[in-house]
């Protein structure tokens, strides 16, 4: 049985607990459960500070990975396909050699999120310099850069289910106005 359209980001978990998120989500209760465990928003507000977040992570866990070209908030990213980041790779010839840049893209959503949510955004993209697939290898070296990921997967994918619900994103950047969304 296939969740109701509002809960399509929670396809392939377990019916009760879609059920639980259903309800929580219906009794309008949602947004405050997500604000208690989750409070404020990370810092990272442009694309240097995120090649910075994402640079220290990568250094911390994947110091043999290939290098990063660059890494940047996109706006025109959209959670389409349950793409929240992209990692890519630009091959280009330069005289006789191949020459190839990797790429890390964060969707704009993410700006205004709790650091936890980023850190797993970030933390699946850099899985992906050494394991392409989503395999098993590939989930244990996300869980090895955050070890709370499949919670905080699972914590993303219900903050969607509110967002595409109510619109309401909840946490507001520094600086912005603490009563918007």
């Amino acid at each position: 049985m296939m969740p109701a359209p509002h809960l399509k980001y929670l396809a392939g978990y377990p019916p009760h607990l879609v059920g639980q998120v259903g309800e929580v989500l219906a009794r309008g209760e949602l947004g405050g459960l997500l604000l208690e465990k989750y409070p404020r928003p990370h810092a990272v507000r442009n694309d240097g500070a995120l090649y910075d977040f994402v640079g220290e992570l990568k250094a911390r866990y994947l110091r043999n990975a290939p290098p990063l070209a660059k890494v940047a908030w996109d706006g025109k990213l959209q959670n389409i396909q349950n793409a929240l980041g992209t990692h890519t790779r630009v091959a280009r010839v330069q005289g006789g050699k191949l020459r190839t840049k990797r790429e890390i893209r964060i969707a704009n959503l993410f700006r205004a999120a709790p650091e936890e949510f980023l850190r797993m955004i970030v933390a699946h993209e850099l899985a992906h310099l050494k394991e392409p697939e989503h395999d098993k290898a590939f989930y244990q070296l996300c869980c090895r850069i955050e070890p709370a990921y499949h919670q905080l997967e699972f914590d993303v994918r219900v903050w969607l289910c509110l967002v595409e619900t109510t619109g309401a994103t909840l946490w507001a950047p520094p600086g912005a106005n603490p009563t918007a969304g």
